[in-house]
């Protein structure tokens, strides 16, 4: 049974690692749903986290191999970890009315986002929110805006929760 899994990566931070991580996914063709990179407080350390789609044992075998590779100093598996997870989502809604307008404050009042530009026809929303709630809004805005809503979706962080 194919379900969605999260790995976080403690890496060394070094060109070329990204590409080779990735590299790795696509030559055994998994697919990834998404990938983020950036720096912990350690310079010299970069942290990833990855989604995607596998059935148990493809999962087991990924993280073998992840584990085999030289730049990768940690796999942390947070298929059975309780975790605090965000996504950065950028929502901008073309060829407003000034009914469509209210319409959108509305919605940005509601559900906690950020308006960060707009002009008489546009507006541009930031979401920092979970992936399916990200994932409701689009449904919401697609629905009310058609099509002249654009979605630019970063991958998804993790951390583990405290206990």
């Amino acid at each position: 049974m194919q379900n969605k899994r999260w790995i976080s990566l403690f890496v060394e931070n070094e060109v070329g690692v990204l590409a080779r991580i990735s590299g790795l996914f696509s030559g055994k063709s998994y697919n990834l749903n998404s990938l983020t990179a950036g720096t912990t407080e350690d310079a010299t350390i970069s942290r990833m986290t990855i989604s995607l789609t596998s059935d148990d044992q493809t999962f087991e075998q990924i993280k073998k191999q992840l584990n085999r590779s030289i730049e990768v100093i940690k796999v942390i598996d947070f298929s059975e970890t309780d975790i605090h997870m965000k996504e950065l989502m950028f929502v901008k809604i073309c060829n407003c009315t000034g009914e469509d307008m209210m319409e959108i404050n509305c919605i940005i009042d509601a559900l906690n986002l950020e308006l960060i530009d707009s002009n008489t026809h546009t507006a541009l929303l930031e979401c920092v929110q979970t992936e399916n709630k990200n994932n409701d809004l689009i449904d919401l805005l697609v629905k009310n805006f058609g099509g002249r809503v654009e979605i630019i979706r970063g991958g998804s962080v993790a951390i583990e929760v405290i206990k």
